[in-house]
């Protein structure tokens, strides 16, 4: 434990155990990390493995290409053809993503790790990483504390951060104009699931769909963020929600309720008519579970002398939809693979490690900040203007554009044809337009995301400008 490593990955969940694959894949001598034991491999909490527990097809595709890794039965739950969003009333369906898979995320989750183990990958569990090891400012390794509690200090060329959104390693950075150490609680949603199995009564594809995803968008029940119904297999789904702190705030103060998380959920699931009995799901210990998510962009920069982070440690789920299994993995095996480079070129400078933000940004994070200000927008939205907005604004195809971070054509005037009188449908359409135009605008600006450090504190400043503006244009507003 007191040799070197070229690589040292920092948590062995979706990100970090794709991290140490593709870097030892490549050459490195890679140790990776992580607190539970191999048996609980990549969990978040003592709650289990918290998550909806959804992919794209497209993600598990990417990681197949890349390093060759392919995915089955059992960590492949269930297949599923699409993701539903459904107004608050039910009338209105939109297609939110396309054909992809529930998982069953422990058995994912160990057969990654087992996959790193087979390529060379030094794993060693219960190791609780406390903080990275600073020299000269650069990140030269990381100290901690084993199984028996006693305190080790680990030197690398690179380290990967892939703890969390609550890292230890982010937070105790040294203060940087790349990498922010905290996330304000305004980007955070607080979330929780049910891995239950359900006796269903009759068949409604509106609250339950063997072959679809369905995500329910509804201020009332789930205040600033969605509730969600996933099929699973033999007769069980993965149920949840997420709700922003001061929507919930807005939301419980005008009603005169007292609701919480957990509260929610429960009435979450018996809001759902089909569901006529169900029993929490024993197995792995992963039934029920909350925990926090990020919905804003990814992290400016993804790197930092002699580190790098990914996943949920860099806030990369989707803005609008919390997902951040996808994300997770591309960042996982980019960032290996930049790792692994470096160690060839014994170069760990920021200039050399600023490629991984470049190869991030094109395949993914281009589109996170214009999702992020569409966040922002509907989250100032009643269920009456979603309802009115998701019949009268948007076309399907519009809306499918905007899930997938484009930026659609609306066809204004016909558009304004069908609003009906009354300054709420009308101010809701206007700042839809004024949303449409800022997602252009931060297209176009990641566009031109800066190749190296030189000019990123100016690129930097008009992304911060244009979220702060969204911001202050568009407050929480749920009833």
């Amino acid at each position: 434990m007191e040799e070197k490593y070229d690589v040292i990955v920092a948590g062995a969940g979706m990100s970090g155990a794709l991290a140490a694959s593709a870097a030892s894949k490549k050459g490195a001598k890679v140790l990776l990390l992580d607190r539970n034991d191999f048996s609980e491999a990549g969990k978040k909490t003592n709650w289990g493995w918290v998550c909806g527990d959804a992919v794209a097809k497209s993600h598990t595709d990417f990681i197949t290409e890349k390093i060759g890794l392919r995915f089955g039965e059992p960590e492949i739950d269930l297949k599923v053809d699409g993701v539903y969003a459904l107004s608050p009333d039910l009338q209105h369906k939109f297609i939110f993503d396309g054909e992809g898979y529930t998982l069953d995320r422990p058995k994912f989750a160990k057969k990654l790790v087992e996959y790193a183990k087979k390529h060379g990958v030094e794993y060693v569990t219960k190791f609780e990483v406390e903080s990275p090891i600073i020299e000269d400012g650069r990140i030269v390794g990381i100290f901690g504390r084993d199984e028996q509690h006693k305190q080790v200090h680990i030197r690398a060329g690179i380290v990967i951060d892939a703890l969390g959104v609550a890292s230890t390693l982010r937070r105790k950075l040294p203060q940087n104009n790349y990498i922010g150490n905290t996330v304000s609680t305004d980007d955070i949603e607080s979330t929780g699931r049910y891995i239950m199995k359900v006796e269903l009564e009759g068949e409604d594809l509106k609250y339950y769909d063997p072959k679809n995803a369905l995500i329910h968008l509804n201020q009332e029940l789930a205040p600033g963020g969605y509730g969600w119904v996933f099929p699973k297999r033999d007769g069980r789904i993965n149920i949840g929600l997420g709700v922003e702190k001061k929507s919930l705030e807005i939301r419980n103060e005008r009603t005169g309720k007292k609701d919480t998380l957990h509260s929610l959920i429960d009435d979450y699931v018996k809001w759902n008519p089909l569901i006529k009995s169900w029993n929490l799901d024993p197995t792995d210990n992963n039934g029920k579970g909350y925990w926090s998510v990020t919905v804003r962009r990814q992290q400016d920069s993804l790197v930092y002398p002699g580190y790098m982070g990914a996943g949920d440690s860099m806030a990369m789920p989707n803005p609008i939809s919390a997902g951040g299994i996808g994300p997770a993995m591309v960042a996982g095996i980019l960032a290996g693979e930049v790792a692994a480079e470096a160690v060839a070129e014994k170069n760990f400078g920021l200039d050399y490690l600023w490629k991984y933000n470049v190869r991030y940004n094109e395949l993914y994070g281009n589109k996170t900040a214009g999702l992020e200000v569409f966040r922002i927008y509907l989250q100032s939205l009643n269920n009456d203007l979603i309802n009115y907005g998701m019949a009268h604004f948007i076309t399907e195809e519009e809306a499918v554009e905007i899930s997938y971070g484009r930026v659609p054509s609306l066809s204004i005037a016909s558009t304004f044809n069908k609003i009906l009188s009354g300054i709420s449908n009308i101010n809701a359409f206007k700042n839809l337009i004024y949303t449409v135009n800022t997602m252009k605008k931060l297209n176009e600006h990641y566009a031109k995301y800066p190749k190296d450090p030189k000019n990123f504190d100016s690129w930097k400043d008009v992304v911060a400008k244009e979220i702060h503006a969204a911001k202050e244009r568009f407050k929480p507003n749920p009833i």
